[in-house]
């Protein structure tokens, strides 16, 4: 029930703090002293989120719903409205800080990004950064004052953070230069002055016989069912484990045989047309009666399978440990003798631009290097890796 004047005007506080609810996340926070607090509840990057809007009376009901509402279309436009607000703060005060103006880069090309990777940055400079050289200026900070930050991260033994971090701060720099906030990037006097990361490649099973035994052991893996369903689709597909995740049901159609990923959750930002075979299609069918929303749900309350499913040893002894991620059945489909990479290319979605052949004919004989070896084979589709199970 909507709040009113006149009930905020008899509340009492008690002995301990307690909440009255508005409507659309925003509440009245009352605790003992008798402080009574606007919050608003929220949930950005996948992660519940408050903003507090003042205390009342200061803030009176309609300039709370009011704010509620900016707050609301600055998250429908895909911004953090914490973030925007943090940053907000800093440009009214005139600062010029490192964070101050990390912060407004981040406010505004974080609507472009996926909320994930906008949500890992912003925690990186928080973490490993904001804390050492947000409050200086950014004009004054030169290569070595960045270089002591970078120093302590790759202590950790975390490399690859440290160039992360190196890169971002990179980005703020020539964001500054740009508007007339700092004359240089200092990052780029830092090269050569970490240590290059060689690239890990995840283990992935290159026998045939392997292959078919960890089909084999999918098939009867006795865990939650859609769980089982993720794990049976994954081969089928080749999408990306956060694809298969977040797929809706509206994206499908099993008449006709095709699975429509939606240009926003694809990493180069294009369509994605997934022929279904008809394993994949008898897979479906079998889960449609379980869950209308995305799938594969979570067993018993139609969410989501967990993000690191299938990316670690599973604890059902019914799948031997396996050295395959939800990911890796690319590199399955890219080491096999009938398998390409531009074939694994294509069923992954769309690539960086010059990655594959105009016209993308799946018929035509290609030279691909296979885990050493030189072969001449045809690209092939999803349909036959489901036939030739």
């Amino acid at each position: 029930m909507p709040l009113t004047d006149r009930l905020l005007r008899t509340i009492q506080p008690r002995e301990r703090a307690f909440r009255i609810a508005d409507g659309g996340g925003l509440y009245l926070e009352i605790r003992p002293p008798g402080g009574k607090w606007w919050r608003w509840k929220y949930r950005y990057g996948g992660k519940e989120k408050r903003l507090s809007f003042g205390t009342y009376p200061d803030v009176g009901l309609k300039a709370a719903r009011e704010k509620r509402e900016a707050a609301r279309r600055q998250l429908a436009a895909g911004v953090d409205p914490g973030e925007a607000r943090k940053a907000q703060k800093f440009a009214a005060a005139g600062a010029e800080s490192f964070e101050a103006i990390a912060r407004e880069w981040h406010a505004k090309f974080s609507p472009t990004w996926e909320s994930g990777h906008a949500g890992r940055i912003i925690r990186r400079f928080e973490r490993d950064v904001f804390p050492w050289l947000g409050k200086r200026p950014i004009g004054e900070l030169r290569a070595p004052d960045l270089l002591t930050v970078l120093r302590r991260i790759e202590s950790r033994g975390t490399q690859d953070t440290a160039h992360r971090v190196k890169q971002n701060c990179g980005q703020v720099f020539r964001y500054a230069v740009a508007t007339g906030r700092a004359e240089r990037d200092p990052t780029g006097d830092l090269r050569g002055a970490l240590p290059t990361t060689k690239p890990k490649h995840h283990a992935s099973i290159v026998d045939p016989k392997g292959i078919g035994q960890l089909l084999r052991a999918i098939d009867s893996y006795e865990g939650h069912f859609v769980t089982k369903c993720a794990l049976r689709l994954a081969p089928l597909f080749f999408v990306r484990p956060g694809e298969l995740r977040k797929a809706q049901w509206l994206e499908i159609d099993l008449d006709k045989g095709e699975w429509r990923i939606p240009a926003e959750r694809m990493k180069m930002r294009e369509q994605h047309i997934v022929p279904l075979s008809r394993q994949a299609v008898a897979v479906l069918r079998e889960l449609e009666p379980l869950t209308n929303t995305p799938i594969p749900a979570k067993p018993g309350c139609g969410g989501r399978v967990r993000s690191s499913t299938g990316s670690s040893k599973p604890s059902n002894p019914s799948v031997p440990t396996w050295p395959n991620s939800l990911r890796r059945w690319r590199a399955n489909c890219a080491s096999r003798g009938r398998w390409g990479r531009r074939a694994d290319a294509r069923s992954m979605g769309p690539q960086s631009p010059g990655s594959l052949s105009p016209g993308g004919d799946p018929s035509i004989l290609r030279v691909v290097r296979l885990r050493g070896r030189i072969a001449v084979e045809p690209v092939v589709c999803h349909g036959e890796f489901a036939i030739r199970r």
